[in-house]
């Protein structure tokens, strides 16, 4: 499959870490990680849903992750802190995440020190759900911020993406799409890649 989305024309690929506390569902850990990093060279945006993430940051910057995105809502700003500039001693770029219902705002203590900011368009933690439209004013107001305070701050968009959302995000001022079940549920991945790149 990771070789395929490749070929298809992926440019990362995501990683979701899922704990089953911060929410519901349980999905790849550290192991899975080092299994991907010893056969894949793509850019891994390894995507951490989970509880205090500090305490495993630097082992899953061990474990070949190349960018580690950490949830505002995980833990304490002090912690979060503490996980970026783990991230960043291992050389590894870093980001933080917003849920559906956290406040723009939310992200504004993380801006200059942050490679990557995550805007959800779905509740995390489960695949295949609808694009939350009602997100695209928050993808707006970070979009501002980042133009404000950290031009070269990357925004990016995980949720819904497909061909009919992937403008959407995109006019909002996302630049890094996630597209999951659009992609890998499709019969030609390369189109699917295109038709959301070229949106």
């Amino acid at each position: 499959e990771i070789y395929d989305v490749k070929a298809a024309g992926a440019d990362y690929l995501h990683f979701d870490v899922m704990d089953g506390i911060f929410v519901p569902n349980i999905s790849f850990g550290i192991p899975v990680l080092k299994s991907v990093r010893s056969c894949c060279d793509m850019f891994l945006d390894v995507h951490l849903m989970v509880t205090k993430p500090v305490r495993y940051a630097e082992q899953f910057c061990l474990a070949g992750a190349d960018l580690l995105n950490f949830h505002v809502e995980a833990d304490s700003r002090e912690n979060i802190f503490e996980a970026i500039n783990i991230a960043k001693a291992c050389g590894k770029k870093c980001g933080v995440t917003l849920k559906p219902g956290t406040k723009a705002e939310d992200v504004l203590p993380f801006i200059e020190t942050v490679d990557l900011i995550l805007i959800m368009t779905v509740e995390p933690g489960f695949g295949g759900q609808s694009f939350m439209e009602c997100q695209l004013p928050k993808i707006s107001a970070v979009r501002a911020a980042i133009d404000r305070h950290k031009p070269s701050c990357e925004l990016q968009v995980d949720g819904g993406i497909d061909r009919r959302t992937a403008p959407l995000a995109k006019q909002a001022g996302a630049n890094v799409l996630v597209a999951g079940s659009s992609v890998f549920k499709s019969k030609d991945r390369a189109e699917a890649i295109s038709a959301i790149r070229n949106s």
